[in-house]
């Protein structure tokens, strides 16, 4: 869908640095990184992050493969589809996943009171957008939740395909673990809270893959308007600007995420954890003026012009229990976030977004 937007003012999100934390935890200077980890993500429910074990060029391998993959032709990628594990394995081809807020009354209501400035763009369509998901980590033993814990696809024409995806995603996890550490830290709770909850979890490499020859006209709308149903989501730097964030006052920002640095955002499991005191960051994709800058770049360099995210999705365990922790445990809160497993929680998302079957959940 293309519509005609209002130029959003732009964001450089505040950086936390891990450095100081992965060098001693409990030094000063890496309780500071933790406060501001922890002020940053319930103020803007997104942050960068700089961490020395990423490099640049570990992202480059990355984006390479996956535009290579998702410019393959349309038929070559539907044997990688799962949809009867909802998509949670392999490929989801274009206009499949719906935004959620399309079919969410209370989303449609908040976004009826925005001032038109900060109003996203149309998100009652299906996105254009391809993915892929890689399950990265340690599948649990034993699990409530098979279809969310699948086996891998492996692309036919990619030999290389589990070494680069487990690079990148393994480097993505660990980034995403330690920052979980030290939001624990800073919100107050025991430093493993996060971690020992998310291991075992269903985290996936889910990278983006969305074909700018079709859909590269400024206000097309790559993903619409939507929160992560997961705990939290990590990306590396995309090639193509044009991911739009809002602050929980509504006001919508360009996000600009600093040269060699992560973006990460909050997800629902932390929006439930917390008792709503972190909410789930409401963000779209879509092509503004410097993403035509960028397919002029990508056109020069012979790349196929493909705008990848590489993007990977932490989890809570499935079969463990969400419920507002520590401070966060107020009567309200517990009222308003009751008990539920985790793997519930997805399957229910899962549904409001046309991947898997309600009947199932």
């Amino acid at each position: 869908m293309t519509v005609k937007q209002v130029q959003a003012s732009t964001l450089v999100l505040p950086i936390i640095d891990l450095r100081a934390f992965l060098s001693d935890p409990e030094s000063a200077e890496a309780k500071a990184e933790c406060e501001k980890a922890a002020e940053a993500l319930t103020k803007y429910s997104a942050l960068a992050v700089r961490d020395p074990r990423v490099s640049e060029d570990e992202n480059r391998k990355f984006l390479d493969t996956m535009e290579d993959y998702f410019a393959q032709p349309y038929d070559a990628k539907l044997p990688d589809a799962r949809p009867d594990f909802g998509y949670q394995v392999g490929v989801t081809p274009e206009n499949t996943e719906k935004p959620r807020c399309g079919r969410d009354e209370s989303c449609n209501a908040m976004v009826a009171q925005m001032a038109e400035e900060n109003k996203p763009l149309p998100y009652d369509g299906t996105d254009p957008k391809w993915r892929f998901f890689w399950r990265i980590g340690e599948a649990p033993k034993e699990t409530q939740f098979q279809r969310l814990n699948a086996s891998p696809v492996m692309p036919a024409a990619f030999p290389q395909w589990e070494t680069v995806m487990n690079t990148w995603g393994y480097l993505m996890h660990d980034a995403v673990s330690v920052l979980a550490e030290m939001l624990a830290i800073g919100f107050g709770l025991p430093r493993k809270t996060f971690v020992d909850m998310a291991k075992y979890g269903p985290h996936l490499l889910a990278p983006t893959g969305s074909d700018l020859e079709k859909y590269g006209k400024v206000g097309t709308v790559l993903a619409g308007f939507h929160t992560d149903l997961n705990f939290l989501t990590i990306h590396g730097k995309s090639r193509f600007p044009g991911l739009h964030v809002w602050t929980r006052e509504g006001q919508k920002l360009l996000a600009k995420v600093p040269d060699g640095c992560l973006l990460v955002q909050a997800g629902k499991q932390m929006q439930w954890l917390t008792g709503g005191h972190v909410t789930a960051g409401f963000h779209e994709v879509c092509v503004v003026e410097d993403t035509l800058k960028s397919i002029e770049r990508q056109k020069a360099q012979n790349r196929p012009l493909w705008r990848i995210s590489s993007t990977l999705f932490y989890h809570i365990a499935s079969d463990n229990v969400l419920r507002p922790l520590g401070g966060f445990a107020t009567p309200q809160a517990l009222k308003q976030y009751p008990d539920i497993l985790a793997g519930k929680q997805v399957q229910a998302e899962l549904g409001f977004i046309s991947l898997m079957d309600e009947k199932t959940v």
